[in-house]
């Protein structure tokens, strides 16, 4: 029987797992949601000794069960290749008392890259499944990695045009030049006056405009997202924590069955639902541990079960995480509410309109799941500074908010449930960040800060920082809020 995939905001919006992925965001501003979870034997006996490739096909294949055994297989083939830089894909470091899932071994050295390498080839295969010749247009807004990780694997590929909305100042230097010097025909990367929830609300807005959308199929054009509203980014991150698991076994620092933590580092709720949805079909997780910065809406909202987005946003050391609007938690809010989908686009209609909302009784064993807590930007640097002191290694600011938040968790609670923590970026893309923090003194040029790093930490440069510094800026538009849809429009000759 095939998986139904369910506007989170309309009963009747129901849809397959290659039109949810072609279409990115449903028609009613709801995200494609799946209604049951598929059954998948996972075996960890025999998964342990199994490539990220073969567990990426057992949970892909149950997943979107309308593509292909051979279609599959295509896409797994071309996302996990040698663009990372380690056979492993996903390594696990350990570190003290706690195991580091590296996400980072990709091309654009961030953990969008374990979903967008392959993305874009199961939306072109969506796209021929569906029989659409239309031209897809992603588009996207980005806190940071969402938009190189989704030009470079978009970059060329034909029949694609690629839009990046990114706020101006909000994010590292490493990133901004990553996303402005990005080469291909189909790309195109705007810095907006604004922060990121700007650029993520005016996205959903354009998705949602119907005269739009007819302008676009007037020139044979259609939108897509690259976001992790798209079930096609998210589906793929359920793989490396079933991975993860069967590596703790395969190591023996854990036996079969034996439960663990995870901690993720959230801004946008898309790597911690993939964790959930990891959990509900089978890997034994005890607790979620949802890691804020101080941007704590999620926190918060854990707190007290209202999501409440009316507050200071505030730019922080972990700019992924500088969000207030978390588009994925509205698939949990979905689950929470029995799949009902009226009753969770009248909660969201009060989120647009009112800034917040409360939320009602629900139901508990998926709630209880969830831990949450923030780290300030004094505890993330003393946490990147503990960590190196203990081992030489050196975290991202975002792994070591997760990680500080763990540690403040695990004394409150005297939990001692083994954690993997999603470690969700390399410190390369913020060296002045982790450079601070470990020698106590702000190194004011970023490529310096590259310097210092290789020199801390001993690990080599990688390559998507290599030579950036002397790359060509090709991406120079900075528009207001306001003017985004001009800009797509006119990129778009429409």
């Amino acid at each position: 029987m095939t998986l139904i995939y369910q506007s989170t905001r309309n009963a009747q919006n129901q849809v397959t797992a290659s039109q949810a992925i072609l279409h990115g965001l449903a028609s009613d501003g709801g995200l494609f949601t799946p209604m049951n979870l598929p059954e998948v034997e996972l075996n960890f006996n025999q998964l342990k000794d199994s490539s990220y490739q073969e567990v990426a096909k057992l949970v892909l294949s149950a997943f979107l069960d309308d593509f292909t055994e051979s279609e599959l297989d295509a896409c797994i083939a071309k996302a996990y290749d040698s663009k990372f830089d380690t056979p492993k894909i996903a390594p696990l470091v350990k570190l003290g008392d706690q195991y580091n899932l590296e996400l980072f071994h990709g091309s654009t050295i961030a953990f969008k890259d374990m979903a967008l390498s392959i993305l874009p080839h199961l939306l072109t295969t969506s796209a021929k499944k569906q029989g659409i010749d239309n031209k897809i247009v992603i588009l996207t807004a980005t806190s940071g990695d969402t938009g190189k990780a989704a030009m470079a694997g978009f970059a060329d590929v034909p029949g694609t045009e690629i839009i990046v909305f990114y706020p101006k100042g909000g994010v590292s230097k490493i990133q901004e030049l990553q996303m402005t010097t990005q080469k291909g025909s189909n790309t195109h990367v705007v810095a907006i006056e604004g922060n990121f929830d700007d650029a993520q609300t005016d996205v959903k807005r354009m998705f949602n405009d119907e005269e739009l959308r007819q302008k676009l199929l007037d020139k044979k054009m259609q939108l897509s997202s690259a976001n992790s509203m798209n079930i096609g980014r998210l589906v793929p991150q359920i793989v490396y924590y079933v991975y993860a698991y069967a590596q703790l076994i395969k190591a023996g620092d854990i036996q079969n069955g034996e439960k663990i933590n995870v901690t993720v580092p959230t801004g946008n709720f898309g790597n911690i639902l993939a964790a959930y949805y990891a959990k509900e079909i089978g890997v034994p997780i005890a607790k979620l541990i949802c890691a804020s910065n101080e941007n704590k809406v999620l926190t918060d909202f854990f707190a007290t079960k209202v999501y409440d987005k009316k507050r200071d946003f505030k730019v922080t050391s972990s700019p992924s995480m500088d969000i207030l609007v978390s588009s994925n938690l509205e698939r949990l809010i979905f689950h929470l509410l029995g799949n009902d989908a009226v009753k969770t686009k009248t909660l969201m209609d009060c989120l647009a309109e009112k800034g917040e909302y409360q939320l009602e009784p629900v139901r508990p064993e998926i709630l209880d799941l969830f831990e949450a807590g923030f780290a300030t930007e004094e505890e993330t640097s003393a946490e990147i500074k503990r960590v190196y002191d203990m081992s030489a290694y050196i975290e991202d600011p975002h792994t070591a908010v997760a990680s500080a938040v763990y540690h403040a968790y695990k004394k409150e609670s005297g939990d001692e449930t083994p954690v993997v923590i999603a470690s969700t970026a390399s410190p390369y893309k913020f060296p002045r960040v982790a450079v601070s923090a470990v020698g106590g003194q702000d190194v004011e040029d970023d490529f310096k800060a590259v310097e210092e790093l290789h020199h801390l930490s001993g690990v080599a440069v990688p390559k998507a920082v290599d030579g950036l510094e002397t790359a060509e800026v090709r991406h120079k538009t900075v528009v207001a809020t306001a003017d985004m849809q001009q800009a797509v429009e006119d990129y778009l000759g429409v």
